[in-house]
């Protein structure tokens, strides 16, 4: 192998090893048997939900993985490998693969990478099945809006109290 192809493949690999480092979640698949037209489809899901999708040769990864110290990568990498990189999700790769799957009953999960800590199959679907991250933001912001909704509506009351009481006086001493 000339010194040029090996300069170019170490640059692949760092290549390699910067979108896994940058991505919260990966999920590997195996995409045989769909066609060109469905492998369309799937980017455009990607895409549309930030996520980067890439087919990659196997031997290139594992030595990216090595360099991360991913322990049991290599064993998913065997036969076609695709990458779904979660950069600002990271439960849309799994969904968008997830629903894929039970949609065109194609493509199979290899193993999936949270923080750069390998998960199985199990582990992607339990991940596919997390709200998106804006769901559980909102949820959360709901909940802890929730109790000073409820202090505003009993001051109001409270004050709204005090000032029918004040306004009664008043009539009172008017009247008086």
């Amino acid at each position: 192998m000339s010194e040029e192809t090996i300069r170019v493949k170490e640059q692949k690999v760092d290549e390699i090893v910067e979108m896994f480092k940058d991505a919260k979640s990966v999920v590997l698949v195996d995409y045989r048997g769909i066609t060109v037209e469905e492998a369309n489809r799937l980017r455009n899901e990607f895409r549309n939900e930030g996520v980067v999708y890439r087919v990659m040769k196997n031997a290139l990864v594992q030595r990216a993985a090595a360099k991360l110290q991913i322990e049991g990568m290599d064993e998913h990498l065997k036969g076609p490998s695709a990458f779904a990189f979660g950069y600002s999700d990271p439960v849309a790769p799994a969904r968008i693969v997830n629903d894929f799957i039970k949609k065109y009953k194609k493509m199979s999960v290899k193993a999936g990478l949270v923080d750069n800590k390998l998960i199985d199959e199990n582990g992607v679907k339990a991940l596919a099945a997390l709200p998106a991250r804006e769901v559980m933001v909102a949820k959360m912001l709901g909940s802890m809006n929730a109790p000073v909704s409820r202090l505003v509506t009993a001051l109001g009351g409270q004050v709204r109290a005090l000032v029918y009481t004040l306004g009664a006086i008043r009539e009172k001493k008017a009247q008086a």
